[in-house]
């Protein structure tokens, strides 16, 4: 295997509270050395000045639609998708046809990824049989398989006692629970969030309450159980004051925060663009500056894209009918590096970590580090960069983004998975 110096760059690595700038050597997939003015005749030299060298991005929150809706997304161009927004690592969603509920369908997730993926698949088994909430699926077995957490994403755990026991059960083989907050009764056939705009476009709302209700509900059952509980994609300034006081108790319990939910409000929706239709939906300005506290203070561990697949004829239809969803994996570092580090939110560092390790921690995946003889899975980031987003040039086979058109600044411009470039935004010479 081909070595790399990645010279002059200034290397941040949050999990061993590194930023400084040093030359990184890849030998063997794996960190050999990291130092200033390395040297070595043979390897290829990667010239990093003015850029940063990060540890590789993980996205723990996306959908990969393989198998079963293959027309939308496949693990192959998924995974071509992910290198090109400077993801070396994804975790992807169990709601696929089949669900993931067996080893059967985690050993062909990973097969396919062996086979056609280019960045690492971390699967996701469903927390129950069907993701029907009727009957916990056999964790352990899917466990032994390769899966990273349980999540019946798309569906949330509405048993309260069948939530229960997926804690507590998940909890046997150091598994977090993930968990899509909301609460059905209240969100109803809603299509956007409740408040002025739903009410002055007509259209259904889903209230915040929808998602702070089931939010409440799993921290109480994680003081109950002690399990292991992840929040996926927060949207509301309720949710966030709850996950600050579940950490304030020292309880075991995470989150994850998407770019649209702290980039967009519900007025988008005065366009009728079906691209701004998601679930849980874009919230109110209120919402987005407690999501941004919360971002910036600690309370929200890891940015997800919530990569959600769909093709254009099932968004192009009356906003109501149109399937929930967006796809992230190419827009969600520019987002981050222009709405939250070029404007001051938070630093870059702290940006990095969002992305790296503490996704890490969550998953336990044993990535989102530059330690030495780490995998070789290695981020690069130009701050400077003027993109323009073009999802016609995507690698992801849907082009179902709200953010066609808009010019951010920051971007991944190389991707290296256990040493091996996989993307770069210019020839490597």
């Amino acid at each position: 295997m081909k070595k790399l110096l990645v010279k002059g760059g200034r290397v941040i690595d949050p999990a061993n509270n590194l930023d400084e700038h040093r030359d990184l050597l890849i030998a063997d997939g794996k960190i050999a050395q990291i130092g200033k003015q390395l040297e070595d005749k043979e390897a290829q030299i990667i010239d990093a000045r003015g850029l940063i060298v990060a540890p590789g991005f993980i996205d723990m929150h996306c959908h990969l639609r393989e198998p079963g809706r293959e027309d939308e997304e496949t693990i192959e161009s998924g995974c071509r998708a992910a290198a090109a927004g400077g993801f070396t690592s994804v975790a992807c969603m169990p709601n696929t046809n089949p669900p993931n509920d067996s080893q059967s369908v985690t050993d062909f997730i990973l097969k396919q990824a062996s086979e056609k993926g280019i960045v690492n698949i971390f699967p996701i088994g469903a927390a129950t049989k069907g993701l029907l909430g009727e009957e916990l699926a056999e964790i352990g077995e899917l466990k032994g398989a390769g899966i990273v957490a349980v999540s019946d994403d798309g569906h949330p755990i509405y048993n309260s006692n069948l939530m229960r026991k997926a804690l507590e059960y998940a909890s046997m083989f150091d598994l977090p629970v993930i968990d899509h907050c909301e609460d059905k009764e209240l969100s109803a056939h809603g299509v956007m969030n409740e408040g002025y705009y739903s009410t002055l476009l007509g259209l259904p709302g889903i209230p915040a309450a929808a998602e702070e209700t089931m939010v409440a509900r799993n921290i109480i059952l994680s003081v109950l159980t002690g399990g292991q509980l992840h929040i996926a994609h927060i949207s509301t300034k309720g949710s966030v004051e709850l996950l600050r006081w579940a950490k304030a108790q020292g309880l075991k319990v995470t989150a994850e925060v998407t770019p649209h939910h702290f980039t967009l409000t519900d007025k988008e929706v005065c366009r009728y663009d079906t691209n701004t239709k998601m679930n849980p939906p874009l919230r109110s300005a209120e919402d987005i500056e407690a999501i941004l506290q919360g971002i910036k203070d600690g309370t929200i561990d890891a940015i997800a894209t919530d990569h959600a697949p769909h093709r254009g004829d099932e968004k192009n239809v009356e906003y109501a009918d149109a399937p929930f969803g967006i796809i992230g994996l190419e827009t969600a570092v520019p987002l981050a590096l222009d709405r939250l580090v070029n404007r001051g939110v938070i630093s870059i560092s702290r940006m990095i970590a969002m992305f790296t390790v503490n996704p890490d921690r969550i998953l336990k995946i044993e990535r989102g580090t530059l330690s030495l003889e780490a995998a070789a899975d290695v981020t690069l980031l130009n701050l400077s960069e003027v993109v323009k987003i073009d999802v016609n040039s995507f690698q992801s086979k849907s082009r179902n983004s709200p953010f066609h058109g808009w010019d951010l600044k920051g971007r991944a411009v190389m991707t290296i998975v256990a040493g091996n470039v996989v993307w770069s935004s210019k020839p490597i010479t």
